[in-house]
């Protein structure tokens, strides 16, 4: 156990490339591009995660300030996604459930059950994560794993549905043979659908077009990426009182990060389509009459324009939903500042329209709210049992960008607590 968390303690920049190298080599590709395809996977993931980084440290504050300025007096406090992350590794799950999903996974493939090849071992902590819940709310080893097992098999098989859609709607991305077998992503698809269907049956709304492409034709230079950053940032800086030079800062490293993102994102892919390529090549020698997909974290996806600036606009509106909505008691925090991973497979759907996206981004909120308020005494003790001490000072937690706050997740942990009461 200790060595295994040792090397998921190298987080995905160190553990996707050993994983595509090693992929590489089991599908005869040489040694040496093997290599070069996984550190460029390597550099890929360390470039996303040093512009994230930049990106949530300018943003962390400034909701901190924002929060602040409302005064919000609220119970359960949103921990963010790595603690979360943290829960689900440490659950006493873990083991089992991480073998079963690589077995399953074998199994649906074997079968033709399944196109997905599931490369994403980092982020099985998102399954894991509402495992762990589950075992907290139920006390049942055996259902918090079933229920485990049946999340990730139904993910695959989303996964595949959704990715000639995805591929299709990004069109300036190559996602041939790629899908996204991401739970916390891909439980708010429906949330797209809703929100696009709203937009389209209203008149007038239904002729708001802010897709990026038709924003940068319209506003010209003040519609790239690098001004609407700006532009957002010194937004989100005044909300915050920030003094003058720290509104312009803000402005700054958001522009940065939304400029420097596709960047290295481009870099990840370059290594991934290596590496893909040969893949498929080789699985169509090997199986000529099957097709197959390469599942990918949604990482790939949150460069684009319409994901983040969704997800920027919507920091300041979660925190006023916080403040409005009638027995709601999380204090959204550490993750306002990740609400663009929410966004990932919404765009798609929303056909990348910003208005719409944003529509269906408030019912995702209120959702998570509601959910999260509901499901923090699972969550609290999920996180005692994994042994994470930094909780220790907040009365009860919660973390509003994962799986156990989606409304799959609530559904699988309320019925398993109802299973383990019957039996």
């Amino acid at each position: 156990m200790a060595f295994i968390n040792s090397i998921i303690g190298l987080g995905s920049a160190v553990m996707m490339p050993i994983i595509f190298f090693i992929v590489g080599l089991i599908f005869r590709m040489h040694p040496a591009k093997a290599f070069k395809a996984g550190m460029l996977v390597g550099v890929g993931f360390t470039g996303v995660s040093m512009v994230i980084n930049l990106m949530l440290g300018a943003l962390g504050p400034a909701s901190k300030a924002m929060v602040e300025r409302l005064g919000l007096k609220l119970t359960v406090t949103d921990v963010g996604w790595g603690t979360a992350s943290t829960i689900g590794w440490g659950s006493p799950i873990m083991l089992v459930a991480v073998v079963g999903f690589l077995v399953i996974n074998a199994i649906l493939l074997f079968l033709n059950l399944t196109k997905t090849v599931d490369l994403d071992i980092f982020n099985f902590w998102i399954f894991l994560l509402v495992g762990a819940v589950i075992y907290a709310g139920t006390n049942n080893y055996w259902i918090a794993i079933i229920a485990d097992w049946i999340i990730y098999t139904l993910t695959l098989i989303i996964a595949d549905i959704t990715q000639p859609i995805i591929q299709k709607k990004f069109p300036n991305k190559d996602l041939n043979g790629i899908s996204f077998p991401h739970l916390t992503c891909l439980a708010w698809v429906p949330f797209g659908i809703i929100g696009n269907w709203i937009c389209e049956h209203i008149p007038g709304l239904n002729k708001i077009q802010l897709d990026p492409e038709t924003i940068n034709k319209k506003m010209g230079i003040l519609g790239e990426p690098i001004s609407f950053g700006a532009i957002i940032g010194v937004l989100m800086g005044i909300l915050a009182n920030y003094s003058f030079s720290k509104i312009l800062t803000l402005g700054v490293n958001i522009a940065a990060s939304m400029y420097l993102l596709p960047i290295v994102v481009n870099v990840l892919v370059s290594g991934l389509v290596m590496v893909k390529d040969h893949v498929n090549a080789k699985l169509k020698d090997w199986f000529p009459k099957r097709k197959f997909y390469i599942g990918m974290d949604t990482a790939l996806l949150i460069d684009d324009p319409s994901v983040l600036s969704t997800g920027l606009l919507l920091l300041p509106l979660a925190i006023i939903l916080a403040f409005l909505l009638p027995g709601n008691k999380v204090l959204p925090f550490a993750d306002l500042a990740s609400l663009m991973f929410l966004f990932a497979l919404v765009a798609p759907f929303c056909n990348r329209n910003i208005f719409r996206m944003l529509i269906s981004g408030l019912l995702i909120i209120i959702t998570i709210f509601y959910i999260g308020t509901s499901i923090a005494p699972e969550f609290t003790k999920a996180a005692l049992q994994a042994n994470v001490t930094s909780i220790k000072s907040f009365s009860s937690i919660t973390n509003i960008v994962g799986s156990a706050t989606t409304w799959i997740g609530w559904i699988f942990i309320k019925v398993s607590e109802w299973i383990a009461a019957i039996i």
